[in-house]
Order: C-alpha cells, then structure tokens, then sequence
C-alpha cells in the first residue's frame, strides 16, 4: 500500500481501538458517549442549528453571485456524466437508507407526539409533515453543497489533491501539508465512519424489519449483524469494481427501484390525498422555513427537548455525513458551473424528498386519519414503512420492492464511503487501492455493529452528534477559504 498516508495508518489505529472498546465494554462504551452526547446538545445546541442555516444561506447566495457563472474546472471542461446518472449518484449518497428509514415513521413519532399541536389531530398531521420535510429538505443539501463545492472547485479549478484539508489551502498556505492538514483530515475520516456507521445501523434494522414482516424471521440483533455481514460482502465487491462500474450502476438501479415504488404506491394509495398534500406541505415548509431554521432555544420546554432530539440530531448526522457526501459529489461533478452545480445539489433533491414524504408519510397519516390503519404509531420505526404498505393492495409486492431498495442504498451508500474514506487516506487518489477500500468496509462495518450492540439506534445518534462537533468548525472555516479563492480567481477570469 505504497499510496497511504500517515492519516490512514492514524485513523485505522484509533478506529480499532474504538471497534475493541465497544465489543469488549458495550455498557461503558453507551454510558461514556452518551454523556458527551448530553453536554454538547445543552451546551451548543445553537452552534449547530445555526452553523447549518449559516451554511444554507451562503449556498443559495452563491447562486445568484458573480461567482455562479465560474466552472469547477477549466473552462472547456465537459461534465463527466449525464445530469440523470449525476443526480442518480448524488442522491444515492446523499440521501439513501435515511430517507427510506424516516419516510413513514418520522411523521408517524411527529403526529403521536407533536411538540406544538394536540396528538393525533388534523393539525397535527399537517404540521408532521412539515417537521419531516424540513429535516430532509433545503438544510440538508446546503451543508453537502458547502464541503463538496469547496473540494470541487479546488481539486478540478485550482489542480490540488482532493482532500479536505486541501481546501484551506488560502488561509494555511503550506501548512496544510503538515499536522494541522493531518489533524483536519483524520477529523473527516472520524466523521464520515460515525455517519456512515449511523445508516448502516439504520439500513439493518429496517432490513430486518421487512424480513419479519415477510418472513418469520425475528429481527434479532443476531438477525441485524447477519446483514451487516452479508451486505458488507456486497458492497465491498462493488466498491471493488470501481466508481464507474459499480457505484454507477447501481445509483442508477437505486432511482429506477425508488420512482417506480414510490409511483406505484401514489397509484395505488390515496392518489388525490397525496397530490394534495404535496402542494400544501411545499408552501407550509417554505412559508415556516426561515422561523424553523432559526428555533435555537424556544421558551417551550416541550418544544426545546424535540429540538435537541430531532433537529439538533439530523443536523449533527448529515454534517458528520458530509465530508463522504461532499467528498463523493465533488469526485462526479467536474466540469459544471457553480450555479448550475448548486441549484442541482439543492433543490432536486429536496423536491424529491418533499414528494417522498408526502407519498409514505402522508399516505401512513391518511391510514390513521381515517381509521384504516389506526396502529402505525404502535410500531417501532423501521417497521412503519412496512406496516403502512401492508394495508395497500399488492402490500406483499410493494414490501418486497422496498426491501431491494433499502438494500441497494445499503450497498451505494457504504461502497461509495469506501471510495471516499480511500480518497481521503491516500492524499485524494481518484483511484485508491482496493486493499486501502476494504480495510474501511471492515472498519465501518464493525463500527456499526459494536454501536448497535451497545445502544441500539439510539448509539448511533449519539456517534453521529459527537463525531459532527468538531467539523463543524471546519465547514466554517472552509467558506472562507472558499470565498478568500473565489474573489482571487474572479478577478483573474475577468482579466
């Protein structure tokens, strides 16, 4: 492995360490995180609800800029792929098992406990959906567009390695080949495995939840490692075959199996209720989008705890995601102007997650508005998806689709963090070696099950607040590098 680091060697270190401690003191490993987890939420709660709007609103800024017109790369660079294929792998990474975990039983935990309506209630259906849709909409995409413009623009526009300590390099100049580089780094690494290691839990838990509801398989915490297992063979071979086979093909079979599942359930579910619904959510989730961002420490004591459990959380998840998601995006974006990259990254997706939420959550609401399927709030969270396609015709088929999808953004999501997690341990090798790629599949691999076996999904929340604490400072900081090299090389290109 002539093209590893010192980060990688660092980072593998402290990993298996962190993989030993948990299978040896699952119990000390739950007690010690939880505490941090605790301290950081009371304490700067505000840091990363504001942090993320900061990072929003910098994006959309961006867009209407002078600087939108620049590309992320030479000026006669030509995209590398189509805009469906990029927006197929863009979202896969983005996005994938979360979206598929919450889509039903986030609105379902909103409307049985609203933290501003009466439960159960009309009111509280509306507003349900538009707490989802804020956590997966507009905020989300702004801290992916932040982390992968910056390493885009400086990987492809100003020729430097891909990592994300590279992107500093107008504010630390030589420095960033030293240990601070090194410190920024091995952060990112640390980020991206919790993140990762979040959604891998999730994705088998869920899986295990559409097995049980198919099969007579329990869904055990055996029958969860069993997947982990299994999926991670299957990932690692995709991973293997490289980003233009693989990772490719199977965003683009991702897209093929969510449009045709979530097409398939607005035909067969309450077609109008959801179309809708679709309409009314938009404008309530734009028209509440600036009070929402801002909620940092409401006098309700209510309303302050679900901050601290939901907001604070997803927020904390997706930064902890984002040097994988950014890292990624940036690798299949050469060649496309700010503008049109920004607008790509923000607002398909988040349209296509408004309608997700509206079809699954809108559609398990209406079953329990109208008293047709009055006991998904009574399930646990990776069995709602399942429970609200069961009360649909063809129920069994469109459960069995749904768990194919989770399956496949299992495999895109971890594979492609495998590629990433070798990029940025082989100082931003387009192409990392395969043994650098399946050390990393083993680590997050392992990193999800000790995380499970220690706290269940609610570990992996925890792994995802602490790991995003400290590069949130770093997203920060990267706007200004970014802006500090935007304003030099505008000036340039207007000469």
């Amino acid at each position: 492995m002539k093209k590893v680091t010192s980060v990688f060697w660092i980072s593998l270190f402290i990993s298996i360490v962190f993989v030993i401690w948990g299978a040896w003191a699952p119990h000390n490993l739950d007690l010690v995180s939880s505490s941090i987890q605790s301290f950081l939420t009371d304490k700067f709660g505000w840091l990363y609800i504001l942090s993320v709007a900061i990072f929003l609103i910098y994006s959309i800024y961006l867009i209407f800029s002078p600087y939108g017109k620049m590309k992320l790369g030479k000026q006669d660079d030509r995209p590398e792929y189509s805009r469906l294929t990029w927006f197929a792998m863009l979202f896969s990474a983005g996005m994938g098992i979360g979206i598929i975990f919450w889509g039903s039983a986030e609105p379902l935990v909103h409307f049985a406990s609203p933290p501003q309506a009466e439960p159960e209630t009309q009111e509280a259906a509306i507003k349900a959906l538009r707490y989802s849709v804020f956590h997966w909409g507009l905020q989300t995409w702004g801290i992916y567009t932040i982390i992968a413009l910056s390493i885009a623009y400086f990987k492809f526009r100003r020729g430097v390695t891909g990592v994300i300590s590279a992107t500093f390099q107008p504010l630390l100049g030589d420095k960033v080949n030293g240990s601070i580089g090194k410190l920024i780094d091995i952060i990112a690494v640390f980020a991206t495995i919790f993140g990762v290691a979040t959604s891998l839990g999730l994705g088998a838990s869920q899986i295990g939840g559409g097995l049980a509801f198919v099969t007579d398989i329990e869904n055990t915490m055996t029958t969860k490692f069993i997947i982990i297992i299994i999926v991670t063979v299957l990932f690692m071979i995709s991973a293997w075959s490289g980003i233009s086979r693989g990772i490719k093909y199977l965003s683009n079979l991702n897209i093929i199996l969510a449009v045709v599942l979530l097409l398939l359930t607005i035909v067969i579910g309450p077609t109008r209720y959801i179309l809708d619904t679709f309409l009314s959510t938009t404008f309530s989730y734009i028209k509440h989008l600036p009070k929402d961002s801002f909620a940092i420490n409401p006098a309700n004591s209510e309303y302050k705890q679900w901050i601290k459990d939901w907001t604070i959380f997803y927020w904390a998840w997706f930064i902890a995601w984002s040097p994988f998601v950014g890292t990624f995006i940036a690798r299949i974006s050469k060649g496309r102007t700010i503008r049109e990259f920004i607008s790509g990254v923000l607002f398909i997706p988040t349209l296509f997650c408004i309608l997700w939420f509206v079809v699954f959550g809108g559609g398990s609401l209406y079953q329990e508005l109208e008293g047709i399927n009055t006991g998904l709030t009574e399930l646990a969270n990776e069995e709602a998806l399942f429970g609200m396609l069961s009360s649909l015709p063809f129920g069994t088929v469109t459960t069995i689709l749904a768990v194919l999808l989770i399956g496949t953004f299992f495999i895109t999501s971890a594979d492609s963090a495998t590629f990433v997690l070798g990029m940025q341990t082989t100082n931003g090798s387009l192409n990392p070696p395969n043994t650098v790629k399946l050390s990393w599949g083993i680590i997050q691999a392992a990193t999800a099950s000790v995380l499970l076996a220690s706290g269940g999904l609610g570990a992996l929340q925890t792994a995802s607040i602490i790991s995003a604490f400290p590069f949130i400072f770093i997203l920060l900081i990267m706007i200004v590098s970014l802006n500090k090299a935007l304003r030099e090389d505008l000036q340039k290109y207007n000469h």
